[in-house]
């Protein structure tokens, strides 16, 4: 018991999660409320409300958020825009309250965030798929615009499948994200040094900075038995052959971790992009993750998307590209995924 807890005969209020703190430090508002909600299995995650911005916090006052310090030169610039940016997705009115959306990783590397805000500017670059605001992007927290949730629809799905075409269509620069920090869940992805946008380049691209990195770490850490290590092996030395790899793809800018859980179906009758991995990659290999655990209106979405942009033999292929996906699952969760590892190479060779 504290001694203020013992002298006023109650309890202390308990301070602000971090991340809700820092949310009303960065937008210089107060937080009135904050609720937890679904983050994924990685980060901590909050809806956060903020105070209208004509609200000044007393002297002292922490309320659920920390009292928004004075940042000067450009953080105040900086956190300033920020909080002009979320009034104006979230209110007509600056008199209004504000919702949004953070999260926090606890010892997250420096780059993780911002990197997850470098990834949601490549795919709003393009044009093609909605994804949220950025607020900040900080070592610490994530501030994003708060989108209502609802429920999956038939005629979103369609709209997400054509969605999806249409970012398949846009080339990248490069494979993967050279010069670039890029995480898929916490782990880093490496890239080349040097971009690199050869379509006969993907087989070496996908062995050396995808398969084989999560393969070694599944290895070290007794995850994945040595029969599947070694079927993850055969497939990476025949990358290069269509009749496993299908034909030359140039690289596309891809979500990189679409699965359903990064599929953010909204109020408005809309499905939005979410955490993503983005990066030039395989088309196939966002399609291949969403039906790896499944999605809503998942026949419908692929149904829509091949109408725009057919891809003959790719339901071969599937193993293939979730075979990526299932190793990052060996490595961070263990259990069955090392052995579906290496059921998913022995399909891909067939």
């Amino acid at each position: 018991m504290t001694a203020a807890a013992g002298a006023g005969g109650g309890s202390a209020a308990p301070p602000p999660p971090r991340a809700v703190a820092r949310t009303a430090e960065l937008l210089g508002r107060r937080a009135v409320r904050a609720v937890p909600v679904g983050g994924g299995s990685i980060c901590d995650a909050y809806q956060v409300v903020l105070a209208p911005r004509a609200e000044r916090p007393a002297p002292g006052d922490r309320g659920h958020g920390s009292a928004p310090r004075e940042p000067a030169g450009a953080a105040s610039r900086a956190a300033a825009d920020a909080a002009d940016a979320a009034d104006s997705a979230d209110s007509e009115s600056a008199g209004s309250a504000t919702t949004v959306f953070a999260k926090a990783l606890d010892a997250a590397p420096a780059d993780f965030f911002a990197a997850e805000a470098a990834g949601l500017a490549r795919l709003r670059a393009t044009g093609t798929v909605p994804v949220p605001e950025v607020y900040a992007a900080e070592r610490d927290v994530l501030v994003l615009q708060w989108i209502e949730p609802g429920a999956p629809e038939r005629a979103a799905a369609e709209r997400l499948g054509r969605e999806l075409a249409a970012l398949h269509g846009t080339a990248a620069p490069s494979w993967g994200t050279p010069g670039q920090p890029c995480y898929l869940g916490p782990l880093p992805l490496t890239s080349p040094p040097r971009p690199t946008a050869d379509p006969a380049a993907w087989p070496g691209f996908h062995a050396e900075h995808r398969l084989l990195p999560l393969l070694r770490a599944a290895v070290d850490s007794g995850r994945i038995g040595p029969r599947e290590a070694r079927d993850v092996e055969r497939v990476c030395d025949r990358l290069d052959d269509e009749a496993v790899a299908g034909p030359p793809q140039p690289p596309a800018v891809i979500h990189g971790d679409l699965w359903s859980g990064n599929v953010h179906w909204t109020a408005d009758g809309r499905a939005v992009l979410i955490d993503p991995a983005a990066q030039g990659g395989h088309p196939e290999t966002d399609l291949a993750m969403l039906e790896l655990f499944g999605c809503p209106e998942l026949p419908v979405l692929l149904a829509a998307y091949e109408e725009v942009r057919p891809l003959p033999g790719r339901r071969a292929r599937v193993p293939l590209h979730q075979l990526q996906h299932l190793l990052v699952h060996a490595v961070l969760f263990g259990g069955g995924y090392g052995a579906e590892s290496g059921a998913a190479a022995r399909a891909a060779l067939g």
